[in-house]
């Protein structure tokens, strides 16, 4: 007995050593990278092509030495603002629709960030967070990366590849939100960000896990390559026929519904569960209690949810401005949000 609680804290404290060589590489490395302003207190950084905050570089990193990939993992994948927490609730219901009653479901007292784990949050090497490692298969997490910032382990080894569920957004309904969402949690000291500031940031690519078109191709020239691996959703599909957006959710998951589902109304039932209307109004997703710690509160996870909001915030010339980049930087490529 003794001798396994010896072996125990040598894995640990061999464990934590590796984790703080990890976190060493990344002190020598910020004072390097580019840099500009973040969108509410934290600068951004530029890593691999991508502007990430600290957070977001220390868990690519941290992914990439740590990360001990299975087949079975399932990825939500999203860029910031895009349907995120949409997802998360919708995968999450897909895959455990045996396990509870809609009358009496997770979803009702928990925010789906808490029930999909946010992998960069996630691996940190201490006992703070939830242990990745001890969830048990599907394990189903959550990210903002890029897909270029995954090691090869987790995207293309056809023995521990995982499985990545990505949705995104016209890019303009995206600006939108994340200027929203920005002014949220900006300290009370600050002034609020102009919108025509996030305009300028957004399109030249400067905001959260941007640039945004950048995010879009890579997942989805990943679903080209690997369509097993990878599924690319479009917000504004998801929107417009829910109920067949499941249908697809779930085929690729490898849990497609049985002629009885259909039959009790199971693919319904999931999306009305999901809908904002019902995951707005559950009291857990009204709590506004924020901290220094964790500055986002439940509620700040839903505004409004529509499609083509952007026509009551842009000019005009900011939304000529925004197509014309989308248009050149998907040409050639097959994806269109129209």
């Amino acid at each position: 007995m003794e001798n396994s609680k010896f072996f125990g804290i040598q894995k640990e404290l061999e464990l934590n050593e590796g984790y703080q060589k990890t976190y060493k590489k990344m002190d020598e490395l910020l004072p390097t990278l580019p840099r500009s302003k973040g969108w509410w207190l934290d600068q951004l950084l530029q890593y691999q092509g991508f502007w990430l905050s600290n957070h977001g570089i220390r868990g690519s990193m941290l992914i990439d030495d740590h990360f001990n990939p299975r087949p079975t993992d399932i990825i939500v994948a999203t860029s910031p603002k895009c349907g995120t927490t949409w997802l998360r609730a919708l995968v999450f219901s897909i895959i455990n629709r045996n396990s509870f009653d809609f009358n009496n479901h997770p979803l009702s007292k928990a925010n789906p960030r808490d029930l999909v784990h946010f992998l960069e949050a996630h691996i940190r090497g201490d006992r703070s967070t939830v242990s990745i490692d001890g969830l048990l298969s599907p394990r189903l997490l959550s990210t903002h990366l890029p897909y270029s910032l995954f090691p090869k382990c987790m995207t293309v080894d056809a023995s521990s590849a995982c499985r990545f569920v990505y949705i995104c957004r016209d890019p303009k309904d995206v600006l939108v939100s994340k200027w929203h969402f920005a002014n949220k949690l900006r300290p009370k000291e600050l002034p609020p960000l102009p919108l025509e500031e996030a305009f300028e940031l957004f399109s030249n690519g400067v905001s959260h896990y941007g640039p945004f078109w950048d995010h879009v191709l890579g997942y989805w020239k990943a679903s080209l390559e690997w369509p097993k691996k990878v599924l690319c959703l479009k917000y504004e599909d998801v929107k417009k026929e829910p109920s067949g957006c499941v249908r697809k959710v779930a085929e690729f998951l490898g849990v497609p519904f049985s002629p009885e589902e259909e039959k009790k109304g199971i693919v319904e039932e999931i999306v009305k569960l999901c809908s904002f209307e019902s995951l707005s109004n559950q009291d857990v997703n009204k709590s506004d209690t924020r901290s220094r710690e964790n500055p986002m509160s439940n509620s700040d996870f839903f505004r409004k949810g529509e499609v083509g909001d952007w026509v009551n915030h842009l000019s005009p010339q900011m939304s000529e401005i925004l197509d014309k980049i989308t248009e050149q930087k998907f040409q050639g490529t097959g994806f269109s949000f129209h």
